[in-house]
């Protein structure tokens, strides 16, 4: 982490503006006085191609749900991350809070206290796994609540995987990683809709492992059957439309991509007869 001398008080703005040119990496932390701030600069930008062939799968598999949001990277990138951070601190949500701005470069504040690292969700159902099958359901119930709490502000992510959810020092949940916007591109219920296939995607294959599957199939058909009808009926033509995935294999050999996969598969399916453990 790199030190600098402190102002009294921080001009964000100007330290923005000076340390921008000096940095290498697309994102750096540093110590202002006694507080942590992170230094994003813009990345390249992407090219469509990618986008192109989501597309197309989202056409040929008929879910709208898979339609590409576009990031574009460079300085598109960092004005709608600034502007989704924004808003969703307006809404009382925790995300990191900008400091300052400018066209190829944001500077954020740690959520976390100064010299400590947020944990990871994605670490922290991990590690939950050595306390057994309930201490896992209990964290990802904790995420699924925290999902929720964004949509009942009519608000939805961007990438709502496991690892862009943090832990602040108070306990609540945090969010990071918006240089996309899907409201921009899709309506509100595919919005939420992905956040919850993203949200199930990182971390059913935790449950599975420390055998709580059985368990969240029945607090995923209860959290489903209290959403809105739009969202709920989204998800569940969803996961009618997954159900070649049944046919993955759960063989450690074939990598995680596939076994988070077909774990996700499972899950979203409480009908499905797949064992709950490896």
């Amino acid at each position: 982490m790199t030190l600098t001398a402190a102002t009294s008080p921080p001009d964000y703005a100007a330290f923005l503006r000076d340390q921008y040119a000096l940095q290498t990496p697309n994102v750096a932390s540093y110590r202002l006085g006694p507080e942590q701030v992170w230094l994003k600069k813009a990345g390249p930008r992407h090219s469509m191609a990618r986008y192109r062939v989501l597309g197309l799968l989202a056409w040929l598999t008929r879910l709208q749900v898979l339609r590409p949001v576009p990031n574009l990277g460079g300085s598109t990138a960092i004005a709608t991350e600034a502007r989704r951070l924004h808003s969703l601190a307006a809404l009382g949500l925790r995300v990191p809070e900008v400091l300052a701005q400018q066209p190829e470069g944001l500077l954020l504040r740690h959520l976390g206290r100064p010299g400590e690292a947020t944990p990871s969700f994605d670490g922290e159902m991990q590690a939950a796994s050595a306390a057994g099958p309930q201490a896992v359901l209990a964290r990802w119930q904790e995420g699924l609540a925290a999902l929720q709490a964004v949509h009942a502000r009519g608000a939805c992510l961007s990438q709502a995987f496991a690892r862009n959810l943090v832990r602040c020092p108070d306990g609540v949940l945090g969010f990071i990683d918006f240089e996309d916007d899907p409201l921009a591109s899709l309506p509100l219920a595919l919005c939420q809709a992905r956040d919850a296939l993203c949200y199930v995607h990182s971390t059913a294959l935790y449950l599975r492992e420390a055998g709580a599957l059985h368990e969240a199939r029945a607090v995923w058909a209860h959290w489903l059957a209290e959403q809105p009808a739009a969202l709920s009926a989204l998800l569940a033509a969803t996961a009618q439309r997954l159900a070649w995935l049944r046919h993955l294999p759960q063989d450690r050999r074939w990598g995680r991509d596939l076994q988070r996969a077909r774990a996700a598969y499972d899950l979203l399916n409480p009908s499905s007869h797949a064992a709950a453990t490896p």
